[in-house]
């Protein structure tokens, strides 16, 4: 049998298992996996390299609107780029739904910024802004038929937020249709009191953005979000959970039998709010929501990815550039953290600090890193076994890790459309040299080999995880 490629001499790792073989592709898929294969158009030596499924970033956000003078620093091109630089095969950005306009149409112009854009493969979440009857009634069951399994509501931001009973009427929704719903769990009317609070003290530093989304207001939220999934019998995610007391919140939902995933990313894992205390402004760059915690709660959420309280470790890539009037240094921006735009750079950098600090400090094996980077989001939003595991007739989207390669992360060497990381001078081991998707080398070493096209847009079944 003759391949197209022969991934030779490499140890394949997946969710379960690790074990050396060859591994055989035609036409973009996995087509065989022997202890020796010959005869193919190319042979890639991974002697020494953990032959692994490429990444699945289920959480990020690229080119999407971000309120009045704000850009996004990545479109579909820069994002996907950055993604494969890091490891990555596949990401899931998020379509948002504008109020007053419907799911279709904001698909329809989130279709046409990506198209003929991306190095990886993608697939969105739709963001429910405006739950209407039509929305819930009539499109969302029609968009799950076609595909789009998965939707986005949000407990904060004003002009983003559900009431209570919009949240129970999304996920009843949810519920008949079988669409799978991720809540952004913090308290809105109580971070609104604590900014009035910090602004009349006249406290406007960025470091006041993290004390005015304390702890209390993501696990209240976190609590009533799985008080409502309970109420209507439905499966939820918790995202970006960023403290001990959130997550006992996931635990005793599940002890009740309740249907819930968390999920939670390297920002609490390697950054404290002590970071948005930096001189002048240079805590903009670590804002983000939930924003950073303490020590203790880094020490809680690995212990989440540890014990299983995490199924997920996405990036939340929110990317805006600092020094510019359209990102983080905006010139309400500068005099009151209320205007810093939230959200930080992570998509490239998420895999290699999840392996360097996981992996390489002995805190999860090389199975559970591939389970939390790749096989878990595949198999929670409907494209297992078609992606996240390297087994026959899976599509060959696969990532060659050197466990002893030592980069110390710097802006300089990403390649994300910020100009900035909050990781700066971060030193990690482990790395991706080779990331190939569907069969073709997107990146090998510091070399882009692949041109933008190449990504699919992926339509989805519904999850297989509850």
């Amino acid at each position: 049998m003759s391949f197209d490629t022969i991934i030779r001499n490499g140890t394949v790792v997946t969710a379960s298992d690790t074990f050396r073989c060859d591994v055989g592709i035609s036409n973009g898929r996995i087509t065989a996996m022997a202890d020796t294969l010959d005869d193919a158009l190319e042979i890639i030596d991974a002697s020494g390299l953990y032959v692994m499924p490429g990444g699945i970033d289920s959480h990020v956000h690229l080119a999407q609107p971000s309120g009045d003078g704000i850009v996004m620093a990545d479109d579909f091109a820069s994002g996907t780029l950055s993604a494969a630089f890091g490891g990555n095969t596949t990401v899931m950005p998020f379509c948002l739904q504008e109020k007053g306009s419907t799911l279709r149409e904001a698909l329809k112009a989130y279709h046409a910024k990506a198209e003929g854009e991306c190095f990886v493969d993608i697939s969105f979440h739709i963001i429910v802004t405006d739950p209407t009857g039509h929305v819930l009634g009539q499109e969302l069951p029609a968009l799950v038929a076609d595909g789009y399994t998965s939707i986005k509501v949000f407990m904060t931001y004003e002009n983003l937020r559900l009431r209570d009973d919009e949240i129970l009427s999304t996920l009843d929704s949810a519920r008949t249709s079988g669409a799978l719903v991720m809540v952004h769990c913090e308290n809105e009317d109580v971070i609104r009191f604590l900014i009035g609070r910090h602004e009349a003290n006249g406290e406007l530093a960025p470091k006041y953005h993290a004390i005015s989304r304390p702890v209390a207001a993501e696990r209240e939220a976190t609590h009533r979000a799985l008080s409502l999934a309970e109420i209507v019998d439905t499966s939820i995610v918790i995202v970006h959970v960023s403290n001990r007391e959130a997550m006992e919140e996931i635990a005793r939902a599940r002890a009740r039998g309740g249907k819930v995933a968390g999920e939670t990313c390297p920002q609490y894992l390697m950054l404290t709010a002590n970071d948005l205390d930096a001189t002048e402004l240079e805590g903009a760059k670590f804002v983000c929501s939930p924003p950073p915690r303490d020590e203790k709660s880094q020490i809680a959420c690995w212990e989440g990815l540890q014990n299983g309280t995490f199924d997920l470790f996405s990036s939340d890539h929110c990317p805006f550039r600092y020094d510019d009037d359209q990102g983080k240094l905006n010139e309400k921006g500068k005099r009151n953290f209320r205007w810093i735009p939230n959200g930080i750079p992570g998509v490239e950098t998420r895999l290699p600090i999840l392996f360097s600090e996981g992996v390489g400090k002995g805190r999860i094996d090389l199975n559970r890193f591939v389970a939390l980077s790749s096989t878990n989001h595949a198999k929670l939003y409907g494209l297992y076994p078609r992606k996240g595991t390297i087994a026959i007739g899976s599509d060959a989207d696969i990532a060659l890790w050197d466990p002893m390669k030592s980069v110390v992360i710097s802006n300089d060497i990403l390649h994300h459309g910020a100009d900035y990381t909050p990781y700066e001078g971060l030193e990690v081991t482990g790395w991706p040299v080779r990331v190939i998707v569907r069969g073709k080398t997107v990146t090998d070493g510091d070399a882009l080999v692949a041109t933008k096209g190449l990504g699919n847009y992926l339509a989805r079944t519904r999850s297989t995880s509850f």
